[in-house]
C-alpha cells in the first residue's frame, strides 16, 4: 500500500483568548495539560507519550461517551519555535502507534489522507493570545473539523474559568 499524505484542503481556525500566551503554549505542550481540553465535547482523551522536541512521538487516544472505544492518533514534532509556533504531524493509529488508514478503524474510507499535519501560530495581543491553528489534510466542514471546534471552545472554557478563579 502506498502512503498517503496530506491533502490540500485543510481546517483553519482562527481564535482569540483570554490568557496569556505561556497558558496557551502550556495547554498545547504539556501531557498533563493537553487532555484537558483536546477532543471533541464529551471525549475523554488520555495522553500516553507526548515527546514534546523536534522529532519527538506523540501518542494518545481519545473515547467517545457513546461507546467503549479507544480512537488511537500518533505523529511527530517537526517544528517548536517556544511560545509562537508548533508543527507536528497527526495520524491514525493502533495502540503501538503504528499508522492506520481511517477505513481500517471503522472510520472514513481510503482515500482520507493517513498523514495529516496541524500548525498552531500564537501571537501575545495585550494579555491575550491570538491563535490560528490549521490541520491539513483535514476538510472545512468535516467532522474533523467539528471536532477543532469543540475542543477549542473546552479550551476557552478552561482558561475562562481559570480567569474567574483568580
Amino acid at each position: 500500500m502506498s502512503e498517503r499524505t496530506m491533502a490540500e484542503n485543510a481546517v483553519v481556525i482562527e481564535r482569540t483568548f483570554n490568557a496569556s500566551i505561556d497558558r496557551i503554549w502550556q495547554l498545547w505542550t504539556d501531557a498533563t495539560e493537553y487532555p484537558k481540553w483536546y477532543g471533541p465535547a464529551g471525549f475523554t482523551v488520555t495522553v500516553v507519550e507526548m515527546d514534546v522536541r523536534i522529532g519527538g512521538r506523540r501518542l494518545l487516544y481519545m473515547s467517545p461517551p457513546s461507546k467503549p472505544m479507544k480512537i488511537w492518533t500518533t505523529g511527530e514534532y517537526k517544528e517548536i519555535v517556544p511560545k509562537t509556533r508548533l508543527v507536528y504531524t497527526d495520524c491514525p493509529a493502533d495502540e503501538a502507534g503504528n499508522v492506520q488508514s481511517m477505513a481500517s478503524m471503522g472510520m472514513g474510507d481510503d482515500t482520507s489522507p493517513m498523514i495529516t499535519e496541524v500548525t498552531v501560530v500564537l501571537q501575545a495581543l495585550d494579555g491575550q493570545t491570538k491563535m490560528v491553528l490549521r490541520h491539513a489534510g483535514i476538510p472545512a466542514g468535516s467532522p474533523g473539523a467539528s471536532g477543532w471546534e469543540q475542543a477549542l471552545d473546552k479550551m476557552a472554557t478552561l482558561v475562562e474559568a481559570a480567569n474567574n478563579d483568580k
